[in-house]
């Protein structure tokens, strides 16, 4: 009998890595030295124009000048633009992140049985549910864990760039730095992830469904069998036929199955019957905040759907093993 045990587990999810290493590692890397770059020759192209044109802003201390006068409040809006910038460098490999997700599980039990790999992996103890949490773990666990270090690393690099940048206008690098929130940044990203694992589950389940069940073209019943649902109810509203509830349908359905795997989607509906105020304007992002998606039934509904979904890719992985 075929078992799973923590070390098969860890083999599978490092196979899944070293497959996938592309996607996985070197996407987020190489989004986050794109924007770097981009910030760079931005800064740059700055400083040529500003001195060809005999502009010199804050080089005769008024930004020093102006810091020392700042208040509580307005410091704490330093910081808070300070904390943007982390978050700006983190978002961009985040959309990275949804499209990496998304193509990997619409191919992770497809390709297996194109290249008729499948044969050599069922040859082996594992299960095929083992195979198939392993892939789940790689999308929900392992891809974000990555994009979120890199994100990290190129948020601190992006924050230090702008200190570094505004000093040479007369501000103090290590003042600047202090109003900045680095860990707290970093707290509310890591903390995110058993969010965005629970918030995806219904978009790679639905994925790794169509993977497994499809005998061609995973991304076209992937994509079309919603939609073309979402359509035709439309349809039957705009001709009065029945009264189904279209809006419901394209949020509930076509939407959380297509694009839960892009991070953020959980942000913003957590913000739906909550306080996001009390002074900060970042507080969507906070943990307290954040996990307040936990009592919401959207979520749980999605993870059971998901679940539902990752049984039935399970079977037809076990099903259509020679197609």
């Amino acid at each position: 009998m075929k078992t799973l045990g923590l070390n098969n587990m860890y083999w599978l999810v490092k196979r899944e890595f070293w497959e996938h290493k592309g996607g996985f590692f070197w996407a987020p890397v190489i989004t986050g030295g794109i924007f770097l770059l981009l910030n760079l020759m931005g800064i740059i192209t700055a400083e040529v124009i500003g001195a060809q044109h005999g502009i010199h802003f804050g080089a005769g201390g008024e930004l020093r000048t102006l810091m020392s006068r700042m208040d509580a409040g307005d410091l704490s809006k330093v910081g808070l633009a300070l904390d943007v910038a982390m978050y700006s460098a983190i978002g961009i490999i985040a959309v990275v992140l949804g499209f990496v997700v998304f193509f990997y599980c619409l191919g992770a039990l497809y390709d297996d049985r194109r290249d008729r790999s499948i044969l050599f992996w069922k040859s082996l103890p594992i299960s095929n549910a083992g195979t198939v949490l392993s892939k789940v773990i790689s999308a929900t666990v392992l891809a974000p864990v990555i994009a979120i270090v890199v994100g990290i690393v190129v948020g601190m690099a992006q924050l230090l760039i702008l200190a570094v940048t505004l000093s040479f206008h007369g501000v103090n690098v290590w003042q600047l730095l202090v109003l900045a929130h680095p860990f707290r940044v970093m707290a509310n990203l890591i903390g995110y992830i058993p969010i965005y694992l629970l918030w995806a589950l219904p978009t790679v389940g639905w994925l790794l469904f169509c993977s497994a069940w499809s005998r061609s073209k995973p991304f076209l019943w992937a994509v079309a069998l919603p939609v073309a649902a979402g359509l035709l109810i439309s349809w039957f509203g705009i001709m009065g036929l029945f009264n189904l509830p279209t809006t419901w349908f394209w949020v509930n359905v076509v939407q959380r199955g297509l694009l839960s795997a892009f991070p953020g989607g959980s942000l913003m509906a957590s913000s739906h019957g909550f306080s996001v105020g009390n002074g900060n304007e970042l507080g969507l992002l906070d943990l307290g905040q954040t996990y307040q998606i936990l009592g919401s039934a959207n979520l749980w509904i999605g993870v059971l759907a998901g679940a539902a979904l990752i049984a039935a890719a399970t079977w037809f992985r076990r099903w259509r093993d020679d197609s």
